[in-house]
């Protein structure tokens, strides 16, 4: 509130003119902005890109991690939902917004 309150002097001489007074916290707002933007909105927006591109991308046969750390192999894709063969005779179904990573090909077998 003290920017809407003109200061009082005891003196009586006149209240000295602030140079920059109004445009400069505009200014400083804009630079907020601006590094809210630059550090914070474009990395998340960027990070959810790739990911919205990750679970388009899904086909049977990729090797992905969830966000539980499941690693599988994809047997099945829907729209919602994709079957990882986790083992032999073992399928298990995520959603795909818990898909966080694509393996390359061969990593499963790298790590048995």
């Amino acid at each position: 509130m003290i920017p809407f309150i003109s200061q009082a002097f005891a003196d009586g001489a006149a209240a000295a003119p602030q140079p920059m007074g109004g445009m400069f916290q505009f200014v400083m707002l804009g630079v907020f902005f601006l590094i809210f933007w630059l550090l914070i909105w474009r990395p998340q927006s960027k990070r959810a890109k790739e990911h919205k591109n990750l679970i388009g991308g899904l086909s049977k046969g990729d090797e992905v991690v969830t966000s539980g750390g499941i690693l599988g192999r994809v047997s099945g894709v829907t729209d919602d939902y994709v079957t990882l063969q986790v083992a032999n005779n073992m399928e298990l179904n995520f959603q795909k917004s818990s898909v966080v990573a694509a393996l390359p090909k061969g990593t499963i077998k790298a790590i048995k």
